[in-house]
């Protein structure tokens, strides 16, 4: 694994600092297997990888160097247990935005704390926010308070988790 990942594992380039991508190469079934296998455990040995998709550990290195510099893997995380990590309350927020604010609301979104994953979607609202916080009274604070003063944000709509599975590697 690359040092920048490790040392940054969900970090992703910003849009306008990243360099163009590399025409996507297809993916062979080594290939598709090595991808299983980290999103299964992102934290296994380039020697466990090569043993068990039968590949050299200079083959599975260097599959996996491709993989990140194509921008297949782009980095490497942990699987975390909110609860257990002292976030009891997750909700995902609807927002509708004033039309073409998308990248100023991203950027204020994505410093709030406990935002995990933001999407720009189509239909009945323009963007989709998974938060996570200590309790309902911070989620509260965080829609009422830090979500709704964003002056682009128009509307919003928030869905309580009550419960979530982590789904594994799709299988192929």
């Amino acid at each position: 694994m690359r040092d920048e990942q490790m040392a940054n594992p969900g970090a992703q380039p910003s849009p306008a600092s990243a360099p163009p991508s590399p025409p996507a190469r297809p993916l062979d079934t080594v290939d598709r297997a090595i991808l299983r296998m980290l999103r299964t455990d992102g934290r296994a040995s380039i020697r466990s990888v090569a043993e068990q998709v039968h590949v050299s550990r200079a083959n599975a290195y260097a599959r996996i160097n491709r993989l990140i510099d194509d921008g297949v893997i782009r980095g490497f995380s942990a699987l975390i247990d909110q609860e257990r990590a002292g976030q009891g309350a997750s909700a995902y927020i609807t927002l509708k935005i004033v039309q073409n604010s998308w990248r100023t609301v991203r950027a204020q979104l994505t410093a709030l704390p406990g935002a995990a994953h933001i999407a720009l979607v189509s239909g009945d609202f323009d963007v989709l926010l998974l938060v996570h916080t200590r309790d309902n009274r911070e989620l509260r604070e965080l829609v009422l308070t830090r979500i709704q003063s964003i002056p682009e944000v128009l509307s919003t709509r928030t869905l309580l988790v009550f419960e979530e599975t982590e789904l594994g590697p799709e299988e192929e």
